[in-house]
């Protein structure tokens, strides 16, 4: 599985943000491109530690048995659901959320494993840096392969 502590994935990630445009319509889901990158900028600041949402109820009952879904190398499929807490709406600024996405996951994979802490994730539970990489890996390209990118 391609980890954000390895500076091709970071790379190519960065490469793949530069592919996305204002206008680039959506394969799946209901967001548009400026509302998932930031989306995408919110979960990178949990799996930082920027933002330390409550764990939800149902994460504390099957979290810890779903996260080897999260965790796997088997790319989420279009349509997962999202937690209400990462649904956003309204119109945001496409590249002040894509400078800001590139800042947050250059700043992860320049962080290295070493510098990250295991942590809780509202859903999953706690998770080690490596998982936290992986999670982050496969949602970012969950997100760009629904625009195109």
């Amino acid at each position: 599985m391609k980890s954000f502590f390895d500076n091709s994935t970071l790379q190519e990630f960065t490469q793949r943000l530069d592919k996305l445009s204002p206008n680039a319509p959506a394969q799946w889901g209901k967001m548009n491109v400026s509302q998932m990158l930031a989306h995408c900028n919110a979960a990178m600041e949990v799996a930082l530690g920027d933002i330390k949402p409550k764990r939800s109820f149902l994460g504390l009952v099957i979290g810890k048995l779903a996260k080897p879904m999260l965790t796997n190398d088997v790319p989420f499929k279009p349509n997962m659901p999202t937690d209400k807490g990462f649904i956003i709406t309204g119109s945001r600024d496409f590249e002040k959320e894509r400078q800001k996405l590139v800042g947050l996951i250059t700043r992860f994979s320049k962080g290295g494993a070493s510098t990250m802490e295991r942590r809780v994730h509202p859903f999953f539970g706690l998770m080690t840096p490596e998982e936290w990489s992986t999670s982050q890996v496969k949602h970012l390209d969950h997100h760009f392969r629904q625009f195109g990118a």
